[in-house]
């Protein structure tokens, strides 16, 4: 019986330290052996967001333990591995850079192969971990940096159908959270408050709603938001704040989703119809079910990844590197750190003044 790959992946984008170990079955799918993921929010928490430095910081302090521990929580011997893959890009260039070069230095001293990982393809891939996927499908990658939807028509084939012309999802839920006394990070708790609030209490603005095809934006949905918490006075009426907004972007995505829909299936015309819904704001259970439901009218197979592994993890950096593997896509020991990379990358900026649609 042929030698199973073990590759490590190494994640350092943001502000998690993430390291993971996979390999696969007999039938060619991923195990994961161990997945590793150190989080800095305490560090963050007094400063309301990401700061770039104290990550970069932390990252160095973490990371060699950090991947020890990946290697020993997954019982091979570290001369086993077969490749590394760590985060290239997109995301805080001093970050990248720290599982960059720690990952090329790891890959030369054990002399295999190393493969630079787009972070954002890790998510697109991150399915894959506990299913059954094949391409192409139609992809909407939601989290704190991006909001897209995209056609995958293979291993590194993207088509960009449309994004966020300002703030992506994650963001918007974050500064909402902020807006309303809520510690960073803040958007995952807009959900656990919107249980208690009345979701049409607040009529929110649906910006580019019914234009720009399935482009989206939230700039102007967040400016709304603070004109409204200026004139709050209760708890409950935050809560109805926090389910108005939510409802809003599940509207919001509701209509954008349906037009991306239609798009890929024009220019794909696949076989089996199937949606993967990634990043970290897959993990919001309203939004879940709203594309759940969503798909079952429209015919969709909806997929996602399990909720611990929606948001940053070394994992499905690791994923990607054993498709890569496999195919022998290696990449050079002086590959630079990509602060912007877009997954389609022939694909329009839309981003700034005068964004036209």
């Amino acid at each position: 019986m042929s030698k199973k790959p073990l590759i490590l992946g190494i994640e350092s984008s943001c502000d998690e330290t993430a390291a993971s170990i996979i390999s696969e079955n007999d039938q060619g799918n991923p195990i994961v052996l161990s997945n590793i993921v150190s989080s800095q929010v305490d560090i963050h928490k007094e400063f309301g967001g990401v700061v770039p430095e104290l990550a970069a910081r932390s990252h160095i302090e973490k990371i060699d333990w950090i991947v020890e521990k990946a290697i020993d929580d997954s019982g091979i011997n570290i001369n086993e591995i077969d490749a590394v893959a760590s985060t290239a890009g997109p995301g805080l260039i001093v970050c990248l850079s720290v599982g960059l070069s720690f990952g090329k230095a790891f890959a030369a001293s054990l002399n295999k192969p190393f493969i630079a990982v787009n972070h954002l393809e890790g998510h697109a891939l991150s399915p894959k971990l506990n299913s059954e996927l094949n391409y192409p499908y139609l992809l909407l990658l939601i989290s704190g940096g991006h909001s897209q939807y995209l056609s995958v028509k293979n291993l590194s084939e993207y088509k960009r159908l449309g994004t966020t012309i300002d703030d992506a999802i994650g963001e918007a839920f974050d500064k909402t959270a902020k807006l309303l006394g809520i510690e960073f990070p803040g958007g995952p708790q807009i959900e656990v408050l919107a249980k208690k609030g009345d979701p049409n209490k607040y009529h929110l603005p649906k910006p580019i709603f019914n234009k720009g095809g399935c482009n989206l934006s939230f700039a102007g949905l967040k400016t709304a938001v603070l004109k409204i918490t200026k004139e709050i006075k209760t708890k409950q009426e935050k809560f109805d704040l926090a389910a108005s907004f939510q409802k809003t972007i599940i509207d919001i995505l509701g209509k954008k989703t349906k037009i991306a829909f239609n798009e890929f299936e024009k220019q794909i015309k696949p076989k089996e119809k199937k949606f993967v819904i990634a990043g970290g704001v897959a993990a919001n259970r309203e939004i879940r079910k709203m594309l759940i439901q969503l798909c079952k009218d429209q015919n969709y197979e909806p997929i996602f990844p399990p909720i611990e592994l929606c948001g940053d993890n070394a994992a499905m950096i690791a994923m990607v590197g054993l498709e890569k593997y496999k195919l022998k896509q290696f990449s050079n020991l002086d590959y630079p750190a990509k602060p912007r990379w877009a997954l389609d990358e022939n694909a329009k900026f839309l981003k700034g003044a005068g964004v036209k649609l």
